[in-house]
């Protein structure tokens, strides 16, 4: 009877084990938790920022009032920018003000950060004040200058007085110096903010480098180009590309401050969309404005790149 049990035994397959369930590990869970940060911004950038802009960029090959269906009108809506008299001005009033910002805020920032970056009491509130400006509301910023730009009591022509101008050049009120002004009150508010990027830029140099070029004997002037320079160049390339896209979609202070005129002097290409499309209705003709815009930025900040990555080479 064993054996007979035993020789059954052998016979019998073995008995197959289940697979224990696999644990998951710790990593699905930080997978969640980087996605539960992540999410919430991307929902938001989809929704505000690549619907719009693919939405754009389907209605500039349309005509389109906002009441009635779109209509399929292909290359028409950009062959009339270039007929268009009011969008060929705003085209050379945008790289007006870009050429007048860019290099203008550029410069008094960087002055503002080797002026500042020092060890001295007070400096923490001297760099508050340089900062306060980007902070302020635009609205606040363009009426406070437009008080100062008033040819009949502004103190900026009653400055001028004293230096024998009997009379100022109309700023605001003539076509020749509304640009120039809009150029002066957007250096005067966003140079604090790159002051900032520039003084981050400048404690990151080691200030071995600096005390090597003294014992070599090299001037103030020789230790500012051969160490300063140099080693802002990444952060002057960061600043220049913030504010190449900054002065080409500038819209708030020229629409406070001169409203694009006086006529067409100050009007740029963002002003010219809104026009267009919230004012006239006429959604396609602006949405190939908001292309021509998208693409002159796209083709300088690629340019940019690459003249930086040739200069690293």
């Amino acid at each position: 009877m064993t054996d007979l049990i035993a020789a059954s035994a052998e016979k019998a397959p073995p008995a197959t084990a289940r697979p224990r369930p696999r644990r998951r590990g710790p990593g699905w869970r930080n997978t969640l938790i980087g996605w539960s940060f992540i999410l919430p911004n991307l929902i938001g950038f989809v929704a505000l920022t690549l619907v719009p802009v693919v939405a754009a960029f389907a209605l500039s090959f349309a005509s389109w009032d906002g009441f009635n269906p779109p209509k399929w009108v292909g290359l028409k809506n950009f062959r009339r920018l270039f007929k268009d008299d009011a969008t060929m001005t705003a085209l050379r009033n945008t790289v007006y003000y870009a050429c007048g910002h860019v290099p203008l805020t550029m410069l008094a920032a960087l002055g503002l950060a080797l002026l500042l970056n020092r060890k001295m009491r007070g400096m923490a509130f001297f760099r508050a004040v340089a900062f306060f400006p980007y902070i302020t509301s635009m609205v606040a910023v363009a009426i406070v200058w437009n008080m100062l730009f008033n040819p009949q009591y502004g103190p900026v022509d009653q400055f001028l007085h004293w230096f024998g101008v009997a009379n100022g050049p109309g700023w605001t009120t003539t076509t020749g110096w509304a640009m120039p002004a809009v150029i002066v009150t957007s250096v005067w508010r966003d140079m604090g903010y790159y002051m900032i990027l520039f003084l981050a830029g400048l404690q990151a140099i080691p200030p071995e480098l600096y005390e090597a070029a003294q014992v070599d004997g090299a001037s103030a002037w020789q230790r500012f180009r051969a160490v300063t320079l140099p080693g802002l160049r990444p952060t002057t390339f960061l600043v220049l590309i913030l504010l190449t896209v900054q002065s080409f979609k500038v819209f708030d202070l020229i629409f406070v401050m001169t409203g694009g005129g006086p006529g067409t002097a100050t009007l740029v290409l963002s002003q010219q969309i809104y026009q267009t499309g919230i004012v006239d209705g006429e959604y396609g003709y602006a949405s190939a404005i908001s292309v021509l815009l998208f693409l002159l930025v796209l083709v300088l900040t690629l340019t940019q790149f690459w003249f930086n990555r040739r200069r690293e080479r």
